[in-house]
Protein backbone atom coordinates (compact mmCIF):
# COMPACT_ATOMS: atom_id res chain seq x y z
CA UNK A 1 0.00 0.00 0.00
CA UNK A 2 1.39 3.56 -1.47
CA UNK A 3 0.94 5.92 2.06
CA UNK A 4 3.85 8.45 1.02
CA UNK A 5 2.35 11.44 1.26
CA UNK A 6 5.35 14.14 0.15
CA UNK A 7 5.44 17.32 -1.55
CA UNK A 8 8.72 20.32 -2.08
CA UNK A 9 8.33 21.84 1.18
CA UNK A 10 9.36 20.71 5.33
CA UNK A 11 9.05 16.94 6.15
CA UNK A 12 6.33 16.73 9.50
CA UNK A 13 5.20 12.74 10.18
CA UNK A 14 1.84 11.88 11.79
CA UNK A 15 1.24 9.73 14.90
CA UNK A 16 0.67 6.54 12.25
CA UNK A 17 4.15 7.40 10.49
CA UNK A 18 3.09 9.32 7.30
CA UNK A 19 5.89 11.30 5.92
CA UNK A 20 4.38 15.06 5.25
CA UNK A 21 6.16 17.61 3.72
CA UNK A 22 3.81 21.08 3.75
CA UNK A 23 3.16 22.88 -0.23
CA UNK A 24 3.43 25.89 -0.12
CA UNK A 25 4.26 26.39 -4.05
CA UNK A 26 2.70 29.61 -5.50
CA UNK A 27 1.42 27.48 -8.56
CA UNK A 28 -1.94 27.21 -6.31
CA UNK A 29 -2.51 30.84 -5.77
CA UNK A 30 -3.37 30.22 -2.47
CA UNK A 31 -2.18 33.96 -1.38
CA UNK A 32 -4.34 35.19 -4.40
CA UNK A 33 -7.57 34.23 -2.08
CA UNK A 34 -9.78 36.33 -0.73
CA UNK A 35 -10.12 34.28 2.61
CA UNK A 36 -12.71 36.99 4.32
CA UNK A 37 -14.95 36.43 1.04
CA UNK A 38 -15.00 33.15 0.95
CA UNK A 39 -15.54 32.66 4.58
CA UNK A 40 -18.38 34.74 4.22
CA UNK A 41 -19.55 32.48 1.04
CA UNK A 42 -19.54 29.34 2.86
CA UNK A 43 -20.83 30.86 6.14
CA UNK A 44 -17.56 29.47 8.31
CA UNK A 45 -17.12 31.43 11.60
CA UNK A 46 -15.11 29.56 13.64
CA UNK A 47 -11.51 29.85 14.57
CA UNK A 48 -8.74 30.52 11.58
CA UNK A 49 -6.46 27.61 12.60
CA UNK A 50 -4.75 24.12 11.33
CA UNK A 51 -6.88 22.57 14.02
CA UNK A 52 -9.07 19.08 13.55
CA UNK A 53 -12.30 20.75 14.80
CA UNK A 54 -11.87 23.86 12.46
CA UNK A 55 -11.14 21.27 9.46
CA UNK A 56 -13.97 19.43 10.20
CA UNK A 57 -16.15 22.86 10.45
CA UNK A 58 -14.91 24.39 6.86
CA UNK A 59 -15.12 21.31 5.41
CA UNK A 60 -18.97 20.68 6.49
CA UNK A 61 -19.72 24.89 5.78
CA UNK A 62 -18.01 24.31 2.30
CA UNK A 63 -19.80 21.41 1.60
CA UNK A 64 -23.36 22.55 2.72
CA UNK A 65 -22.76 25.68 0.56
CA UNK A 66 -21.09 25.12 -2.53
CA UNK A 67 -23.12 22.75 -5.04
CA UNK A 68 -21.45 21.07 -7.72
CA UNK A 69 -22.61 21.99 -10.57
CA UNK A 70 -21.27 22.03 -14.90
CA UNK A 71 -23.68 24.84 -16.43
CA UNK A 72 -21.05 26.37 -17.85
CA UNK A 73 -19.49 23.23 -19.61
CA UNK A 74 -22.78 21.73 -20.29
CA UNK A 75 -23.54 25.31 -22.25
CA UNK A 76 -20.69 25.56 -24.02
CA UNK A 77 -18.43 27.69 -22.40
CA UNK A 78 -14.73 27.41 -21.42
CA UNK A 79 -13.85 26.98 -17.81
CA UNK A 80 -10.58 28.31 -15.49
CA UNK A 81 -9.24 26.68 -12.99
CA UNK A 82 -7.17 29.74 -12.20
CA UNK A 83 -7.97 30.77 -8.88
CA UNK A 84 -8.92 34.18 -9.81
CA UNK A 85 -11.30 32.66 -12.11
CA UNK A 86 -12.59 30.40 -9.75
CA UNK A 87 -13.33 33.03 -6.81
CA UNK A 88 -14.74 35.23 -9.27
CA UNK A 89 -17.77 32.51 -10.32
CA UNK A 90 -17.98 30.68 -6.64
CA UNK A 91 -17.22 33.28 -4.02
CA UNK A 92 -18.35 36.16 -5.66
CA UNK A 93 -21.15 35.03 -8.14
CA UNK A 94 -22.77 32.52 -5.72
CA UNK A 95 -22.50 29.79 -8.45
CA UNK A 96 -20.92 26.05 -7.72
CA UNK A 97 -18.35 24.39 -9.90
CA UNK A 98 -17.50 20.79 -10.62
CA UNK A 99 -14.37 18.84 -8.61
CA UNK A 100 -11.65 21.14 -9.99
CA UNK A 101 -12.95 24.35 -9.26
CA UNK A 102 -14.65 23.55 -5.70
CA UNK A 103 -12.27 21.45 -3.97
CA UNK A 104 -9.26 23.79 -5.52
CA UNK A 105 -10.96 26.66 -3.60
CA UNK A 106 -11.18 24.39 -0.65
CA UNK A 107 -7.53 23.86 -0.92
CA UNK A 108 -6.79 27.17 -1.13
CA UNK A 109 -8.37 27.83 2.08
CA UNK A 110 -6.81 24.97 3.82
CA UNK A 111 -3.56 26.96 2.98
CA UNK A 112 -4.68 30.07 4.33
CA UNK A 113 -5.20 28.11 7.29
CA UNK A 114 -1.78 27.09 7.69
CA UNK A 115 -2.74 23.18 6.28
CA UNK A 116 -0.03 20.53 4.94
CA UNK A 117 -2.44 19.80 1.77
CA UNK A 118 -1.52 17.01 -0.86
CA UNK A 119 -3.87 17.45 -3.90
CA UNK A 120 -4.95 14.31 -5.09
CA UNK A 121 -5.90 12.76 -8.49
CA UNK A 122 -8.60 9.98 -8.15
CA UNK A 123 -10.17 7.39 -10.27
CA UNK A 124 -14.16 7.37 -10.21
CA UNK A 125 -15.32 4.01 -9.35
CA UNK A 126 -19.41 4.74 -9.28
CA UNK A 127 -19.78 0.97 -8.08
CA UNK A 128 -17.72 -0.13 -11.37
CA UNK A 129 -14.46 -2.06 -11.10
CA UNK A 130 -13.54 -0.59 -14.86
CA UNK A 131 -10.51 1.70 -14.98
CA UNK A 132 -10.77 4.95 -15.54
CA UNK A 133 -8.66 8.19 -15.94
CA UNK A 134 -8.51 10.22 -13.05
CA UNK A 135 -11.27 12.63 -13.68
CA UNK A 136 -11.99 13.66 -9.58
CA UNK A 137 -9.84 15.66 -7.02
CA UNK A 138 -9.12 14.94 -3.28
CA UNK A 139 -6.93 16.21 -0.56
CA UNK A 140 -5.26 14.58 1.93
CA UNK A 141 -4.66 16.95 4.91
CA UNK A 142 -2.99 16.75 8.34
CA UNK A 143 -4.24 17.90 11.34
CA UNK A 144 -3.67 17.04 14.73
CA UNK A 145 -1.14 14.69 14.08
CA UNK A 146 -2.76 12.58 11.58
CA UNK A 147 -3.89 12.38 7.98
CA UNK A 148 -7.24 12.97 6.37
CA UNK A 149 -9.28 12.28 3.13
CA UNK A 150 -11.29 15.80 2.83
CA UNK A 151 -13.46 15.99 -0.21
CA UNK A 152 -16.64 17.85 -0.05
CA UNK A 153 -16.95 18.61 -3.76
CA UNK A 154 -17.67 15.33 -4.65
CA UNK A 155 -21.40 16.35 -5.13
CA UNK A 156 -23.94 13.93 -3.87
CA UNK A 157 -22.19 11.56 -2.55
CA UNK A 158 -19.54 13.96 -0.69
CA UNK A 159 -18.09 13.33 2.74
CA UNK A 160 -19.44 15.90 5.31
CA UNK A 161 -16.62 15.62 7.19
CA UNK A 162 -12.82 14.24 6.60
CA UNK A 163 -12.54 11.10 6.69
CA UNK A 164 -8.88 9.49 8.68
CA UNK A 165 -6.85 7.66 6.06
CA UNK A 166 -6.91 4.58 7.74
CA UNK A 167 -7.78 1.42 6.29
CA UNK A 168 -10.88 0.08 7.84
CA UNK A 169 -11.86 3.61 8.72
CA UNK A 170 -15.33 4.52 9.07
CA UNK A 171 -17.31 7.61 10.02
CA UNK A 172 -21.26 8.01 10.49
CA UNK A 173 -22.45 11.60 10.54
CA UNK A 174 -25.97 12.52 10.27
CA UNK A 175 -27.40 8.74 9.55
CA UNK A 176 -24.12 8.82 6.22
CA UNK A 177 -21.22 6.45 6.71
CA UNK A 178 -18.35 6.10 4.59
CA UNK A 179 -15.43 3.85 4.88
CA UNK A 180 -11.80 3.62 3.46
CA UNK A 181 -10.41 0.12 2.46
CA UNK A 182 -7.60 -0.99 0.16
CA UNK A 183 -7.71 -2.84 -2.79
CA UNK A 184 -4.73 -3.47 -5.34
CA UNK A 185 -2.41 -0.76 -4.19
CA UNK A 186 -5.14 1.71 -4.30
CA UNK A 187 -6.89 3.11 -1.24
CA UNK A 188 -10.70 3.07 -1.79
CA UNK A 189 -13.74 5.05 -0.62
CA UNK A 190 -17.20 3.76 -0.29
CA UNK A 191 -20.30 4.48 0.84
CA UNK A 192 -23.26 2.27 2.70
CA UNK A 193 -26.43 1.96 0.31
CA UNK A 194 -29.48 -0.48 1.95
CA UNK A 195 -27.80 -3.34 0.01
CA UNK A 196 -24.20 -2.80 1.25
CA UNK A 197 -20.80 -0.81 0.80
CA UNK A 198 -20.61 1.54 -2.34
CA UNK A 199 -17.51 1.82 -4.09
CA UNK A 200 -17.38 5.65 -4.89
CA UNK A 201 -13.53 6.32 -5.96
CA UNK A 202 -9.89 4.75 -5.90
CA UNK A 203 -7.15 6.55 -5.53
CA UNK A 204 -3.35 6.36 -4.58
CA UNK A 205 -1.51 9.35 -2.71
CA UNK A 206 1.18 10.57 -4.85
CA UNK A 207 0.56 14.23 -5.50
CA UNK A 208 -0.34 15.74 -8.32
CA UNK A 209 0.61 19.43 -9.47
CA UNK A 210 -1.32 22.38 -11.21
CA UNK A 211 -0.43 20.99 -14.64
CA UNK A 212 -1.58 17.55 -14.39
CA UNK A 213 -4.98 19.09 -13.38
CA UNK A 214 -4.73 21.76 -16.01
CA UNK A 215 -4.54 18.32 -18.33
CA UNK A 216 -7.05 16.08 -16.36
CA UNK A 217 -9.63 19.27 -16.27
CA UNK A 218 -8.92 19.70 -19.88
CA UNK A 219 -10.04 15.99 -20.93
CA UNK A 220 -13.12 16.12 -18.34
CA UNK A 221 -14.72 19.27 -19.55
CA UNK A 222 -14.21 19.13 -23.75
CA UNK A 223 -13.40 15.45 -24.14
CA UNK A 224 -17.20 14.02 -26.17
CA UNK A 225 -18.16 11.07 -23.81
CA UNK A 226 -16.55 13.06 -20.61
CA UNK A 227 -19.12 12.46 -18.08
CA UNK A 228 -19.58 16.95 -18.06
CA UNK A 229 -19.75 17.05 -21.70
CA UNK A 230 -22.88 17.54 -23.54
CA UNK A 231 -24.93 17.01 -20.43
CA UNK A 232 -25.91 18.77 -17.49
CA UNK A 233 -25.25 17.58 -14.16
CA UNK A 234 -25.79 19.05 -11.03
CA UNK A 235 -25.49 17.81 -7.31
CA UNK A 236 -25.98 18.62 -3.99
CA UNK A 237 -25.94 16.60 -0.53
CA UNK A 238 -27.66 17.80 2.06
CA UNK A 239 -28.27 16.00 6.15
CA UNK A 240 -31.76 14.70 5.24
CA UNK A 241 -31.73 14.21 1.10
CA UNK A 242 -29.25 13.75 -1.63
CA UNK A 243 -30.12 15.34 -5.05
CA UNK A 244 -29.16 14.62 -8.67
CA UNK A 245 -30.49 16.41 -11.85
CA UNK A 246 -28.89 14.91 -15.21
CA UNK A 247 -30.34 17.01 -17.76
CA UNK A 248 -33.99 16.35 -16.63
CA UNK A 249 -33.91 13.37 -14.87
CA UNK A 250 -34.29 14.49 -10.86
CA UNK A 251 -32.78 11.92 -8.66
CA UNK A 252 -33.52 12.76 -4.73
CA UNK A 253 -31.98 9.81 -2.28
CA UNK A 254 -33.10 10.10 1.06
CA UNK A 255 -31.46 8.69 4.13
CA UNK A 256 -33.05 5.85 4.91
CA UNK A 257 -31.93 4.29 1.40
CA UNK A 258 -35.41 5.33 -0.36
CA UNK A 259 -34.63 7.05 -4.00
CA UNK A 260 -37.35 8.87 -5.86
CA UNK A 261 -36.52 9.70 -9.75
CA UNK A 262 -38.56 12.47 -11.63
CA UNK A 263 -38.32 13.21 -15.50
CA UNK A 264 -38.54 16.84 -15.45
CA UNK A 265 -39.78 19.19 -18.44
CA UNK A 266 -37.32 21.96 -19.71
CA UNK A 267 -38.95 24.42 -17.27
CA UNK A 268 -39.09 22.83 -14.58
CA UNK A 269 -35.25 21.48 -14.09
CA UNK A 270 -34.41 25.09 -14.96
CA UNK A 271 -36.64 25.75 -11.67
CA UNK A 272 -35.01 22.87 -9.54
CA UNK A 273 -31.49 24.29 -10.78
CA UNK A 274 -32.63 27.91 -9.11
CA UNK A 275 -33.95 26.38 -6.36
CA UNK A 276 -33.18 23.35 -4.83
CA UNK A 277 -29.79 23.75 -5.99
CA UNK A 278 -29.61 27.29 -5.09
CA UNK A 279 -27.71 28.70 -8.05
CA UNK A 280 -28.33 32.11 -9.24
CA UNK A 281 -28.57 32.58 -12.85
CA UNK A 282 -28.84 35.36 -15.35
CA UNK A 283 -32.04 35.73 -17.34
CA UNK A 284 -30.02 34.62 -20.63
CA UNK A 285 -28.61 31.90 -18.74
CA UNK A 286 -31.76 30.46 -17.97
CA UNK A 287 -33.09 30.80 -21.50
CA UNK A 288 -29.71 29.33 -22.72
CA UNK A 289 -30.29 26.29 -20.47
CA UNK A 290 -33.56 25.57 -21.33
CA UNK A 291 -33.41 25.81 -24.87
CA UNK A 292 -30.15 23.10 -23.83
CA UNK A 293 -32.34 20.76 -22.06
CA UNK A 294 -35.34 21.12 -24.73
CA UNK A 295 -33.24 19.99 -27.32
CA UNK A 296 -32.29 17.00 -25.57
CA UNK A 297 -35.41 15.18 -25.03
Amino acid sequence: MDTTFTHTGTTHTDASGLPLVVDRSPEWGSDRLDLDAYLARVGYRGPREASLAALRALHRAHRDSVCFENVDIALGRAVSLDLDAVQRKIVQAGRGGYCYETNLLFAAALDRFGFPVTRLLVRIREGSAKRRFRSHTALLVRADDMVWLADPGYGYAALIEPLALRAGAESTVDGWSWRLTTEDGHWLLQYRRPEGWFDIYAFRTEPQYAVDFEAAHYVSSTRPGSPFVGQLVVQRAGDEERYRLKNTEFMTEYRGGEQRLRVLRPHEAVDVVRGTFRLPLTAEEERLLHDFLAARR
